[in-house]
């Protein structure tokens, strides 16, 4: 995720706090497929975490289980030296170590889009049984 400039990370982040979705379809619409559909497999949708499966976007995918705390997407994350998205996930999960991790690397913006991906999780409710990875 590092690859991508801090406004587009920073519209990722936003897909999480908006209602009309046009931070989503403007990622969509502006060569970003990956990140929309990231947006959307964490928000629940199986379509979303296929299409990353199906597109190679493994990482992406994989942070979404670790998000949703899957045993198998963290031991590949791990396996593949994802520290980013390991660190990302346990940020979400409000992790003191990865929240830790992520500001003494100056990764601010992975700071903001954990804590968009945590509001968003605490205001929903829906099946927590994702079990996709």
């Amino acid at each position: 995720m590092q690859q991508y400039p801090v406004k587009i990370l920073m519209a990722l982040a936003e897909t999480f706090k908006e209602e009309d979705n046009q931070f989503h379809a403007w990622l969509l619409g502006n060569g970003f497929p990956e990140l929309a559909a990231f947006s959307s497999a964490v928000r629940g949708s199986e379509g979303a975490f296929g299409w990353l499966m199906q597109n190679k976007f493994f990482s992406l995918a994989a942070l979404d289980g670790a998000i949703d705390n899957q045993d198998k997407a963290i031991k590949w994350l791990q396996n593949y030296n994802q520290d980013l998205y390991l660190n990302i996930a346990g940020a979400v999960n409000g992790n003191p170590q990865s929240i830790n991790w992520l500001a003494s690397r100056e990764l601010e913006i992975f700071l903001i889009l954990a804590g968009s991906i945590r509001t968003f999780r605490e205001s929903q409710t829906y099946d927590y049984h994702k079990m996709h990875f």
